[in-house]
Order: structure tokens, then sequence, then C-alpha cells
């Protein structure tokens, strides 16, 4: 039993320290005052010199936390109000937060001051790291927000008329551009359905490697470099030759994927090259298969390889999906399982295709977290 009271006063110890509190008492008639071994830690004070005097803790406390100090004083001293407020001391140089409850006590005659104080540095600096955190997240959101706002101008600019229905002589095209995620504005995926000088149409679509403004900018050389080269009449796998070229010389550390094809009603054929880009897929009598492609390598991998050509017979009725990697990949799941689930949404697909993209991109797995996706939709009506 004797040894209980010093037990208690180990345990009480030892809880301040882990709560980083103490107590306190002054006596408001002799001047005498009572501190635990952890209040002289808070204001790193050396036991030998005694507790600080109630009326001399203001001149501890930081001059802008004075007078929040000194009313909470003259609140519990003069009107026996209890009260509580913070404020900042020095402790060896370094600030630090306290927080003090303050209770007058009265009893025979004999009055007091109780008080309990508490080291809030930690929590103060949390609390400060969570403001700089949401502060930053607010600009990182805001910038966001505004780059999304740009490129989506952008956008506009290089690739009007995204997910709308293009009326050309002798075929319908759809286009259905899903970026990357919710947010994100646009990357590297581009096409291109435009009508040749001798009738023809040309059929474009690529990926240029990366996301952002980088990519953005390279995209949009290569898509207005093609618009420019198709008016020479060269067959696609000239065109992807130069291109290549292009990417060699003046784009470096570039590299892109695309497929290239020269769609032409009268004769019924559709003549295309590709440079490293997924093939596209034919949807004739209600069956899809994807078309064989010619040779082809990378935009920008070598100068020595030549890119193939092939050709194919059409049908009224038939429909050509063109598509960039982003339609078919998917980081959970195999690029063949991909492929199979756009075959068998494409079968279903007329050839009118407006109204049926829309479903085939949610039947694959809706918008590619990861990549952008573009598709492009050739019907041949009947």
């Amino acid at each position: 039993m004797a040894v209980e009271p010093h037990l208690l006063a180990a345990r009480l110890a030892h809880a301040e320290r882990l709560g980083d509190m103490g107590w306190a008492e002054w006596d408001l008639r002799t001047g005498e005052a009572t501190w635990s071994d952890q209040v002289y830690v808070m204001f790193g004070r050396d036991p030998a010199d005694g507790p600080i005097p109630l009326h001399d803790l203001i001149g501890h406390a930081e001059a802008v936390d004075r007078p929040g100090l000194d009313r909470l004083l003259w609140s519990v001293v003069r009107r026996a109000v209890p009260g509580e407020a913070e404020f900042r001391v020095r402790r060896h140089g370094e600030l630090r937060h306290l927080r003090a409850v303050l209770d007058p006590v009265v009893s025979g005659g004999h009055a007091a001051v109780h008080g309990v104080l508490q080291d809030v540095t930690l929590r103060r600096r949390a609390e400060r790291i969570m403001s700089d955190s949401r502060d930053m997240l607010l600009r990182v959101r805001e910038q966001a927000a505004e780059e999304h706002h740009m490129s989506v101008a952008l956008r506009e600019a290089i690739m009007p008329g995204l997910d709308e229905t293009i009326g050309l002589p002798h075929a319908r095209v759809a286009v259905r551009y899903v970026a990357a995620g919710v947010e994100s504005g646009l990357g590297g995926d581009w096409y291109d359905a435009v009508r040749l000088p001798g009738g023809g149409i040309q059929l474009a679509i690529g990926d240029v490697a990366g996301h952002g403004m980088p990519a953005l900018a390279q995209m949009a050389q290569l898509r207005h470099a093609l618009v420019g080269l198709a008016m020479t009449g060269h067959s696609p796998d000239r065109l992807l030759t130069w291109l290549n070229d292009l990417v060699l010389r003046r784009m470096p550390e570039t590299t892109a994927t695309a497929a290239v094809g020269r769609l032409d009603p009268a004769c019924g054929t559709f003549t295309w090259a590709q440079a490293g880009h997924p093939a596209p897929i034919l949807v004739r009598d209600g069956k899809a298969a994807q078309l064989d492609p010619p040779a082809g390598v990378l935009l920008g991998a070598t100068a020595d390889e030549a890119y193939g050509l092939a050709t194919f017979e059409l049908r009224a009725g038939d429909l050509l999906l063109l598509f960039t990697d982003g339609l078919v990949e998917r980081r959970t799941r195999d690029i063949d399982e991909g492929v199979a689930l756009v075959l068998e949404a494409a079968a279903l697909l007329g050839a009118d295709p407006e109204g049926g993209l829309d479903r085939l991109v949610e039947t694959v797995g809706g918008p590619n977290p990861e990549d952008d996706t573009c598709v492009l939709a050739v019907g041949l009506p009947g």
C-alpha cells in the first residue's frame, strides 16, 4: 500500500507525456505557483527556476498572442469566469503552440487558479499541412480545368466536328472521340475524312504517343501534314513514307501510329496502308472481321522499312471501322479480348453507324482511363 501514491504519480506523469499536457496552480493570495513536470517541458524552463508567476505569463507569449491571453487572465482572475486561450511561446528558439484552460477556484476564502496546459504544436502543424494541401489541390484543379478548357478549344480548332456525322459522296462517316478518364482534354489521337480532288475519299486515323500539350502539338503537325500531302494524289503507302520522314527529321523522340486509306466509290475499292496501327474492321452482312494489315512500322522508328499497300473491294451496305488502340487495350485484359469485344459489337452496326458508336464504346468497356479513344466509322449505304 505504501507504493501506491508513487505508482499513481508515475502513471500520471506518463499520461502527461503521452498527451503532451500538464497541470498548474497559482495561489492568488500568496502568489505561489505549482507546476507539473510537463509544463516545465512545454515552456523549456528549468524546474530549478520554479514556475512562472501568473502575472508574468503574458510576457512569455508571442506579442501577437498577448491580447488574447490577457483577456483570459482578466476574465478568470477579476470576474471568476473560466476560459481558455491558445498562445505561442519560444522554446529554445522553436515556436510552440500552447492551449491553456483556466478555472478560478474559491474555497474557504482561499482563491486560486487551476489550469491545464497542452502543447498542440503537432496538431496545428498537421492542420496547416492539410490547409496547404487543400490549397494546392484547389490550384491543381483550377489549372487542370483551365488546361481542359484550352485543350477542348484546341481540339475543336484542330478537329472540328468530333462526335458528328460527316456527309460525303457515297458514304456516311461518324466519329467518336473519348478522352482518357473523365476530365482529360485531348491527347495524341486524331482522324481525318476528306474528299480528294479525283473524287475519292481519304480516311485516316492515328495516335501520337503521350498525352497533354506536347502530344497535342505533335498530333496537329502530323494531321495537317497529311492533309496537305493527300492533295498530291499519291497512294497511302507513299503518304506514310513522307510522314515518317517528317517525324524522323523534324519531330525527334516522337513516335506515332497511323492508318491511311483511300476509298474509291466509283470502283468500289479501299486501298490502305498502316504504320504500326490496329487494322480496320469490315462489317458485312452482319459479320465483322479485322482486315489483314500490310507491312508497316511505327512513324519515327526507322527509315529503312517500306510501307506496304493493301486493296480490297467494298459492297453497298458495308461498314468500315477505323479505331485507335485505346478502344481495345486495357491494363486489366488481354488485347485479343478487347478486339473480340469490338468485333462482336461492330457486327451489330448497320451501314449508317451514327446510332451505334456510343453503344459500341460502352460495350467494350467505356472510356479508357489511361488512353484516349478515337473511332471512325464509314458506312456505304445500299
